[in-house]
């Protein structure tokens, strides 16, 4: 490496001061959306749960031949519903979540199973539409204000179709999830078929007041797009916790590396004075 001068450390030491700015602000950025998107996440979950534990609930009271949402078939083909960011910078959040799909994806191969993808965020489109993957659909831009409904709607609407007309035999969905208010982890759930209670015995019989066909699919349009939205909002606020902290290590490193490039500089500089005054004395001398 040639040496550097006390000027070109000069300019080295102010565009890491200019990259520590741009890191500094994504990080307080990060943090506000953060605040916003952990409240969303909070106030959806317990309906959320609660809607999970009717369809868990309604499965092992109903026909599993009727709706066809409710059957259970041996899993020759599968989908895979990826969410993912839009934006990098965001630590190890996308590559997790692609590792872990990229295993699913082998364990099922391995067994001989068909797995096709349906991709939200542009990370996920990204890699796995370079890598030649069944895609099914694919979706980017998503969460570059607020998080896109219509989104939501189709693509339950995709996965109620391909199940019902038994394209697919079982629904996975794959996204980062809020564990606590420090931490996430990516969380790998069975969408479809509905999963049953497990409990023995006589669990009661429901009635309904109004169709009974009529009621079951609204219910099942609720839980398909409720879940998916949910899923979305906790890879957002993920998303912005995982680049709040990415940020803030960012900013860490730069002041780390001010700090030893102005070491560099003003060593840099003594030698540069204790050469000039060798040169002045030198000249002086010759003078004589």
């Amino acid at each position: 490496m040639p040496k550097l001068s006390p000027r070109d450390i000069r300019r080295k030491i102010q565009g890491i001061k200019n990259t520590r700015r741009i890191t500094n602000a994504m990080k307080v950025v990060s943090a506000a959306k953060l605040r916003r998107a952990q409240e969303m996440i909070y106030a959806s979950r317990p309906y959320s749960d609660r809607l999970y534990e009717m369809l868990k609930s309604l499965a092992s009271h109903i026909d599993p031949q009727s709706p066809p949402l409710f059957e259970v078939r041996e899993e020759k083909t599968c989908d895979l519903v990826l969410i993912t960011a839009d934006r990098g910078l965001a630590g190890a959040f996308n590559s997790n979540l692609i590792k872990k799909a990229e295993e699913l994806i082998s364990e099922k191969q391995e067994k001989g199973i068909k797995v096709n993808l349906i991709l939200i965020g542009r990370k996920g489109v990204q890699y796995f539409g370079r890598r030649g993957y069944p895609i099914l659909k694919a979706y980017d831009e998503v969460f570059r204000k607020e998080i896109n409904f219509e989104v939501v709607k189709e693509t339950g609407q995709v996965l109620r179709e391909r199940y019902a007309e038994k394209q697919t035999d079982a629904v996975y969905l794959l996204n980062n999830e809020m564990a606590t208010r420090v931490s996430y982890k990516p969380v790998l759930r069975n969408f479809l078929p509905f999963e049953r209670l497990k409990e023995e015995g006589d669990h009661g019989v429901y009635e309904f007041e109004v169709d009974r066909e009529l009621f079951l699919n609204k219910l099942i349009d609720l839980y398909l797009n409720y879940q998916l939205y949910r899923a979305m909002l906790e890879s957002n606020a993920a998303e912005h916790f995982a680049r709040m902290v990415a940020m803030d290590n960012a900013t860490r490193n730069a002041d780390e590396l001010i700090k030893s490039w102005t070491l560099i500089f003003n060593k840099a500089r003594q030698e540069s004075i204790t050469s000039e005054l060798i040169d002045i004395v030198n000249a002086v001398e010759a003078m004589k």
